[in-house]
């Protein structure tokens, strides 16, 4: 299967009753005590620190120290090449944490040898919860492997749905556009918008959260038509990159409807990658119908 078609589920006895209660009406999902939740982001910079020296151990404890339940990782290599020594990182994470992961890729490209597993790039989600159904949406980007790219949709917008003590949730991380030009950030912005209204459409009552990179400060342009359904978490926390001494906050943490921010913070992990994570405890609104 092309990643470019690659959307694919976990499916179980379990799942298939996870789909029913995501169908459940909002009201049955709002009702019920909150779930509190610990989601973070963390842009791993390909396993490599700011000091410019590759080590997972390193950058597993850092990402152990931050306790959540819910992980979005950025520039994450699996087979891509010598500078992460090869490695699945995205598993290679995971199994140091004990934590479910789906990975997402942006880039697939053919092995440099015949019989090597395919150099993947792109984002992924790490979780303390089972993993319910994943997908790779597709975004607009400019991409930074062919010599004269122009803006076109490729995957790396990934999405897993969860389901915490009841509540269904879907989580998605992405890295959006790095270039001053804010034009594909733009477009990207559209299509986040729109396909995380078509997933809330077909799970009516599931809570979403939205982790990433976005490559622009809260106060840019492009960014504002996310916060007409998001919120910002880290809205007052501090600087985000470049890790040893941030100047921007342009990692994040965002929450739709039913999702209640109590706190937030950036860590002050000035070395194991050249972003700092972002780290916020949320509650869900209610419970799903208790089934699954």
């Amino acid at each position: 299967m092309s990643v470019r078609a690659r959307t694919f589920m976990q499916l179980s006895v379990a799942g298939a009753v996870l789909g029913l209660a995501v169908a459940a009406p909002p009201a049955t999902a709002a009702r019920g005590p909150s779930v509190p939740l610990r989601v973070a982001t963390y842009n791993i910079h390909a396993g490599t620190g700011s000091d410019g020296v590759f080590d997972l151990d390193r950058q597993a404890a850092a990402l152990r120290a931050l306790d959540a339940d819910v992980i979005g990782l950025q520039e994450v290599d699996v087979h891509w090449g010598p500078r992460s020594q090869g490695l699945d990182v995205a598993r290679e994470l995971a199994r140091r944490l004990g934590m479910r992961m789906s990975f997402a890729p942006i880039y697939s490209l053919d092995p440099a040898e015949a019989g090597s597993p395919r150099r993947e790039y792109g984002v992924a989600v790490l979780s303390r919860f089972p993993i319910r159904s994943a997908a790779n949406h597709e975004i607009t980007r400019l991409s930074t492997q062919d010599e004269n790219p122009v803006p076109a949709p490729a995957p790396g917008f990934g999405e897993v749905t969860l389901k915490v003590r009841g509540v269904p949730v879907q989580v998605f991380v992405t890295h959006l556009d790095y270039r001053s030009d804010p034009a594909v950030r733009v477009a990207q912005v559209a299509d986040t918008r729109r396909i995380m209204a078509r997933e809330r459409a077909a799970r009516p009552g599931a809570r979403q959260v939205l982790l990433g990179d976005f490559n622009a400060e809260p106060s840019a342009p492009e960014l504002q038509p996310l916060w007409a359904e998001l919120r910002d978490a880290g809205a007052g926390t501090g600087g985000t990159f470049p890790a040893a001494a941030p100047v921007k906050r342009i990692d994040y943490v965002a929450v739709g409807q039913g999702v209640r921010v109590h706190r937030a913070s950036v860590p002050e992990e000035a070395v194991a990658s050249d972003h700092r994570p972002v780290v916020a405890d949320v509650s869900l609104s209610g419970r799903g119908s208790g089934r699954g």
